[in-house]
């Protein structure tokens, strides 16, 4: 029964986030707020949904591993196994501003959690953690984020087509479904933690393990949902975009807030996994930098590579 019941949880987490990431979208077009900030902002933070419910519901009940390994884990299979399979199925061009600014702020997210979870090492600290000051440094990092969007909506919103003749969603409807989708992600969180840590209790798996391969990629099928589906309708700007925007979310925002409510506690194995995905995150902005895209070769270089830490970590 436990895993049918994780079986359900995921179903219910990525169609509340599916119906989450809709909703909120109609809603947006309906106060003309620009598309941009809508794919950005919305769609980011609707795929990172499910992380969300996930990490914030193992911190309050105080399973760290499970935390902070389902975000990490996400991280590293959002850069090599969704980028790495997009890119197969149709090469990833990546414009100048995410070379530029987004790819960079991904790097600086990685840095970051490193330096503020490694208390013994770089704090002189008994244990290393996560505690509130450090929720509330990423979350400062968080609101750089958003300024830095709302800055970019701003530039290009003169660029943008006017809308106002398109038929507009209706607004009752809207929110009732996007209360409907982001409740469905929370319950569907709640039973992804339940039942993914009574499995690892059973098969004598540790949390951990259990954060890093099934919880993450199951709470990361939306974003590779979202970017097959952009790369297949020849938007790979959006594709690659979901995926930066969602790590950082994952980092500033979700971290942000479980630490900011209760203190994580990290184990030292877990910052090998923090060096991990700061080195694929080079790696993904080395292939982008070097031709501007991001081919298929490469590509299937990002999804070996991720199939090669799957591997790693089940039998370290």
């Amino acid at each position: 029964m436990m895993y049918l019941f994780l079986i359900i949880g995921f179903i219910v987490l990525i169609k509340g986030a599916d119906i989450f990431v809709d909703s909120a979208s109609d809603i947006a077009k309906r106060f003309k707020i620009p598309p941009i900030i809508v794919g950005l902002t919305i769609v980011a933070f609707g795929t990172s949904a499910p992380e969300a419910a996930v990490s914030i519901t193992a911190s309050l009940n105080g399973q760290n591993d499970i935390a902070i390994g389902n975000i990490v884990g996400s991280n590293i299979f959002n850069l090599l196994g969704v980028i790495g399979i997009v890119s197969m199925i149709s090469p990833i061009k990546v414009t100048k501003n995410i070379i530029i600014k987004e790819f960079p702020f991904a790097i600086l997210a990685s840095f970051v959690l490193i330096i503020l979870s490694h208390d013994t090492k770089f704090q002189t600290y008994p244990n290393n953690e996560l505690t509130r000051g450090d929720g509330f440094i990423l979350l400062s990092l968080f609101l750089i984020f958003l300024y830095y969007l709302f800055e970019m909506a701003i530039i290009s919103k003169d660029t943008t087509k006017n809308e106002s003749d398109e038929e507009k969603p209706n607004l009752i409807k809207s929110i009732v479904f996007s209360i409907i989708g982001i409740t469905a992600v929370v319950f569907g969180g709640d039973m992804v933690v339940d039942n993914a840590s009574s499995i690892a209790t059973s098969l004598g798996l540790s949390e951990s393990l259990t954060g890093l391969t099934i919880v993450a990629v199951g709470t990361s099928l939306p974003e590779l949902v979202t970017s097959v589906t952009a790369a297949k309708k020849g938007e790979s700007d959006i594709a690659i975009g979901n995926v930066l925007g969602s790590n950082l979310f994952n980092i500033f925002f979700i971290l942000g807030i479980s630490s900011s409510i209760h203190t994580i506690s990290i184990q030292s194995v877990a910052f090998i996994d923090m060096i991990i995905m700061l080195i694929v995150t080079i790696l993904a902005y080395i292939f982008a930098f070097s031709k501007t895209t991001i081919n298929k070769f490469e590509g299937a270089i990002l999804t070996i590579s991720y199939i090669i830490y799957t591997i790693y970590i089940i039998y370290r």
